[in-house]
């Protein structure tokens, strides 16, 4: 199983980037899926999940209104669309996923597959 995402770059601030994610030996149609970040000297924080149908979403508070997950299972994808970034985004972000929907929603983030972190980086 592989997650591969891709995307990160060097933006200013209140631009804009897309991180797409793109998952290949499992079925990625029967995996929630979820969007982490870890910036320099900081915990993992969870951003955003999706679920498997693309029916149900959530957010962290500090993204709520700019970022956007969404999924095209028919290309094996997952993608976070992010506006207005802000300095405090800089991390790199992590793809997740997991079959069980309360995997996704605790704490723990005990995914069943990782992908590898693509850097964001906001300048002021």
């Amino acid at each position: 199983v592989q997650l591969q995402a891709s995307g990160g770059g060097l933006v200013q601030a209140g631009g804009s980037l897309r991180l797409p994610c793109a998952a290949s030996g499992l079925t990625f149609s029967n995996y929630h899926m979820a969007w982490l970040r870890q910036a320099p000297g900081k915990e993992r924080e969870f951003v955003a999940a999706i679920s498997w149908s693309g029916g149900t979403t959530y957010y962290a508070d500090s993204v709520k209104g700019r970022f956007t997950i969404s999924r095209d299972n028919a290309k094996n994808t997952v993608y976070l669309q992010m506006n207005s970034l802000k300095p405090e985004d800089t991390a790199a972000y992590y793809c997740a996923a997991d079959a069980v929907w309360a995997v996704v929603r605790s704490t723990s983030w005990n995914f069943e597959y990782w992908g590898q972190g693509t850097q964001v980086t906001v300048s002021s």
